[in-house]
């Protein structure tokens, strides 16, 4: 078998609560990914996402197990851990706002020890593949949200990593240029890199992961292609009801209801989007609708499970 480019065995990461008492926020989680794969961490707010990319970037050390990427440990051999690993965060963490798109690429890559006759070639090669050759000498500060991601991949890219760590990439771009992005990514994972990514957004882990691993209260609680997630909820029903003044009374009515097995509300603007799924086989529809019938419902649509609703199902532990 070839080695991994990332190892993580049992890992565990306590901290200290502010009351005084030791809390995990990874708990005996082991994931291997091969090299040249793309896959997708993903997991609630608190869930120990960002606690495992940090242990993996060498931020952090873990409280036990192992991880090693490409046959090195992050803690014993961190130095060599960072040489081999790329990191892209989102935001303007990590960029400097009043240096120009150059000079920022120039100063990291000063700081990743690459001669400046290589700095030269590798510099405009990377501008012109995330797409901001010609506006390489404008400051950062004038950048655009997707400017800053694109120029975050560039500096990911730098050093030539093997494996890189992509935390929410698209996060806040627009559509058009998260496309773009996502496109982008892929090319790199075609390369042979390696890409452990974290992200909110379910069709973004659809549609570029090979594999996902779900966790939760810092355990992981399922792995699989998105396709085999998928049908996991083979045969259930999602109702989504676009709507208007949903009270919390009536979300609680409607998770007590007949196979149902979760009631997620989000908005979008001044629509509220329910989503009801229900168990195999099961439709909801008429008793759903009974409970809403007092709050204006603008469309109602019904469909199979997508790679959210089969997350949502197992983070929600597939019951009410």
């Amino acid at each position: 078998m070839s080695e991994l480019a990332i190892a993580i065995d049992n890992l565990t990461r306590t901290f200290r609560a502010p009351h005084g008492e030791t809390k995990r926020a990874v708990d005996g989680l082991s994931l291997h990914v091969e090299r040249g794969e793309m896959v997708g961490l993903l997991g609630p707010n608190g869930a120990g996402k960002t606690s495992t990319a940090k242990i993996l970037m060498t931020v952090l050390l873990p409280t036990s197990g192992s991880v090693r990427v490409l046959g090195h440990d992050v803690v014993s051999e961190a130095q060599t851990v960072r040489r081999l690993t790329g990191v892209i965060l989102g935001g303007d963490a990590g960029l400097y706002a009043r240096l120009s798109a150059w000079d920022n690429l120039s100063l990291f890559a000063d700081l990743y020890g690459i001669p400046y006759r290589e700095q030269k070639k590798r510099i405009p090669k990377l501008l012109d593949l995330v797409g901001l050759l010609g506006n390489e000498r404008k400051r950062v500060e004038s950048f655009s949200r997707g400017m800053k991601q694109r120029l975050h991949i560039a500096r990911g890219l730098l050093h030539d990593p093997q494996v890189v760590i992509l935390d929410e990439p698209s996060n806040g771009i627009d559509p058009v240029g998260a496309r773009e992005l996502r496109a982008l990514i892929k090319d790199q994972v075609r390369e042979g890199r390696t890409v452990l990514l974290t992200t909110h957004y379910m069709f973004e882990a659809d549609e570029m992961c090979d594999r996902v691993a779900i966790i939760r209260g810092g355990k992981k609680i399922a792995e699989g292609t998105p396709e085999s997630l998928k049908k996991q909820t083979e045969g259930q029903v999602v109702l989504t009801v676009h709507t208007s003044g949903v009270a919390k009374e009536c979300m609680a009515r409607l998770r007590q209801l007949p196979g149902v097995n979760s009631v997620t509300l989000s908005e979008r603007g001044a629509v509220q989007v329910l989503d009801v799924q229900s168990g195999q086989q099961t439709d909801v529809t008429a008793a759903v609708l009974a409970e809403l019938r007092d709050v204006g419902i603008l469309q109602v649509l019904k469909h199979e499970p997508t790679l959210e609703d089969a997350y949502v199902s197992l983070v929600s532990g597939g019951g009410k």
